[in-house]
């Protein structure tokens, strides 16, 4: 049915793809594992600049990582931000020796959903199964003219669309269409390889329709507990920023403590603002504190490190 669909896209893919990328370039199937994991909510350019290579470096291995301590693999993963990627990522090399090629199977192990599971079973065992990232359900929401659509009627056209024969090119350049072709504002549809089937093309920008979000605030006083130069850290136990050091949040700083500014730092779903501030300590009942050196082979978030700074400007 789309035998000449497929065939203009591959066409374009080898033209105009994204060939040169590290993790279409291998076929180790935990390389390919960990490019799906960072590239879960980060862009492209940043984890290949910065982040896949000295991975793979630290850890060669499924093996080395989950032999690895779990701090050492959270400072690999610092300013990627989403650190749940990181801990079940390792949570999984704990558990299994090679990853195994069943969509079913891939799904029941930690921090693999759906689309990884696919990706996955595409990428690394070549399977004929098609992805759904962020990109692709743009292009099927365009070729079909979908406002709103639902997962299951997006999971069903993909499927009717992939092409079997070669479902890694096939994915990898609807992939590389939706980020330098379909774009959500201002797509070059005359340069589209699916021009021939696409319904929106007179109106793209309409399909789907966008989400409005309003982003919170949320607002947090934090105090630096400092004693003889060095600063009190802990390692976090909630669900948020789980694992990883970082400074004490406080409903009431202490009245000896002094006000030095604030910071911020915008997440995903909401922006958070910190009031810092300082207190020398005399005789600390806490004993984790740390020199700036100290500090920075610790696996702190980058709200963390911005504070270090504001403190460091301060002194």
């Amino acid at each position: 049915m789309y035998r000449q669909t497929h065939q203009t896209i591959q066409n374009w893919y080898q033209e105009n793809g994204r060939l040169d990328l590290p993790w279409r370039n291998t076929d180790e199937t935990y390389y390919i594992y960990l490019s799906e994991v960072m590239l879960q909510q980060t862009q492209v350019k940043t984890v290949l600049e910065r982040y896949y290579i000295p991975f793979i470096e630290r850890f060669p291995t499924l093996r080395s990582l989950g032999e690895a301590p779990l701090d050492d693999v959270l400072k690999m993963w610092e300013g990627l931000g989403y650190y749940n990627r990181a801990k079940n990522l390792h949570k999984t090399a704990t558990l299994i020796e090679a990853l195994p090629s069943d969509i079913e199977e891939l799904m029941k192990l930690p921090g693999i959903g759906k689309n990884t599971a696919h990706a996955v079973a595409a990428f690394a065992f070549n399977k004929p199964v098609p992805i759904m990232e962020a990109n692709v359900k743009r292009i099927l929401c365009r070729l079909h003219q979908l406002i709103t659509p639902n997962d299951k009627e997006l999971w069903k056209i993909a499927y009717d669309l992939v092409d079997k024969t070669n479902p890694f090119d096939y994915n990898q350049a609807m992939m590389d269409i939706g980020a330098t072709i379909c774009l959500p504002r201002n797509p070059k549809c005359k340069l589209c390889p699916l021009g021939d089937i696409c319904k929106g093309k007179e109106e793209p920008t309409r399909y789907p329709a966008k989400k409005k979000r309003v982003v919170p605030t949320r607002e947090q006083n934090i105090l630096i507990r400092v004693y003889e130069d060095k600063l009190s850290l802990t390692q976090r136990e909630g669900k948020f920023l789980h694992g990883l050091w970082g400074f004490e949040s406080v409903e009431v700083p202490d009245c000896a403590s002094e006000y030095i500014g604030e910071v911020t730092h915008a997440y995903t779903h909401f922006k958070l603002l910190c009031k810092v501030y300082v207190y020398y300590e005399h005789n600390p009942e806490k004993s984790d504190y740390f020199s700036e050196d100290e500090i920075q082979k610790l696996a702190i978030s980058k709200v963390d490190e911005k504070i270090v700074k504001l403190f460091l400007a301060t002194m």
